[in-house]
């Protein structure tokens, strides 16, 4: 099922990262009628043909059914990154939540379930080459985050066995910014403390230079754009989204014009662990266990079969996103706050 004009469409996690870009586009979409944003808090921010209601996926009193009957499609995108100290805490709301979106969706009967999956659910791979859709969903086990979105897609496997009638696809996209997502992602991943002036090239005349460490970014934008054309496009599986060129120590460096100087995994490992276990980091060591062995994605099935192209490549997206931590960007939804410190 592709939209069409007279669309509803229900967005869970509506106030994020990615929800708030998705949102935005969807109001500005004459081929869709209305949107309904799912989120704990209720935002100031209401955009053209939106509508909002609360709602905690990790409650099983909440009534996802009754949110989803009308709709012609759902994005999920609700997702709780912490506390990292306590995975139980974030299965409830990211798996088991997930699930209750998943089985309302059909109860509801929805046509269209887009789900928002990451390169971090796939298994470890190569970094110099890239890999398709094909390549194996077992995350990082160590990990909560890969852990939770690998279980997902074992999930999403059964679901569309059991629902043929539904039409599903996953997103897996590479690490997404933009300049409005800065403090939120500085809080989720460096700290509530962490100044954000900090990443004044100025102040960084080294640069650590890991082994593994080459990932990808996207803007937030152009993957709410591969959303939105999947709601438009009889697709369905998986889709990998990511812009050139990868980023490494090489790229960063040529960016805040430092120098890129050699640290062993074990000694950048240790002090993330250390910095955890304190709790001044809310970024686990897992997790950076789990950077280093993500493979790079081939996005071409998006381009041929979405027509999707980034409009930023990622040293953009980066520049972007550095402004923002500078100047404390944010926006208007609980998440999105701006908070500059230092």
């Amino acid at each position: 099922m592709s939209s069409t004009p007279g669309s509803r469409v229900v967005v869970t996690g509506a106030t994020g990262n990615v929800g708030t870009s998705v949102v935005r586009l969807l109001s500005e979409d004459p081929r869709i009628e209305s949107v309904l944003g799912l989120a704990r808090r209720i935002p100031e921010w209401t955009p053209p043909k939106t509508e909002w209601t609360s709602a905690d996926l990790a409650s099983d009193r909440t009534d996802l059914t009754g949110r989803f009957q009308g709709a012609d499609a759902v994005i999920h995108l609700a997702w709780a990154f912490q506390p990292t100290h306590d995975p139980a805490r974030t299965w409830r709301t990211n798996v088991l939540g997930s699930i209750r979106v998943f089985e309302a969706a059909a109860a509801a009967g929805v046509r269209t379930l887009v789900h928002a999956s990451s390169v971090g659910a796939y298994s470890p791979g190569p970094k110099d080459r890239m890999v398709d859709e094909s390549w194996p969903t077992h995350g990082w086990p160590d990990a909560a985050y890969c852990r939770e979105k690998a279980y997902l897609e074992r999930t999403l496997d059964t679901f569309e066995r059991e629902h043929p009638d539904i039409r599903v696809v996953r997103m897996r996209p590479a690490f997404l910014f933009k300049r409005e997502s800065a403090s939120e992602q500085r809080r989720i991943f460096g700290g509530r403390f962490l100044p954000g002036p900090l990443a004044r090239p100025e102040l960084l005349p080294f640069l650590p230079d890991i082994p593994g460490l080459r990932v990808q970014a996207l803007h937030t934008d152009d993957a709410a754009e591969a959303y939105r054309l999947a709601l438009h496009t009889d697709v369905r599986g998986p889709f990998n989204l990511a812009a050139d060129p990868p980023v490494d120590a090489e790229l960063l460096g040529g960016m805040l014009n430092s120098r890129p100087v050699r640290l062993p995994r074990t000694a950048a490992r240790s002090a993330i662990a250390a910095a955890w276990g304190l709790r001044l980091l809310p970024a686990s060591p897992h997790l950076f266990d789990a950077v280093l062995r993500l493979p790079l994605m081939d996005s071409s099935r998006a381009r041929t079969e979405l027509d999707w192209r980034p409009s930023r490549s990622a040293t953009e997206v980066l520049e972007e996103f550095l402004e923002g931590l500078q100047q404390g960007a944010g926006a208007e939804t609980a998440p999105m706050r701006g908070r500059k410190v230092g």
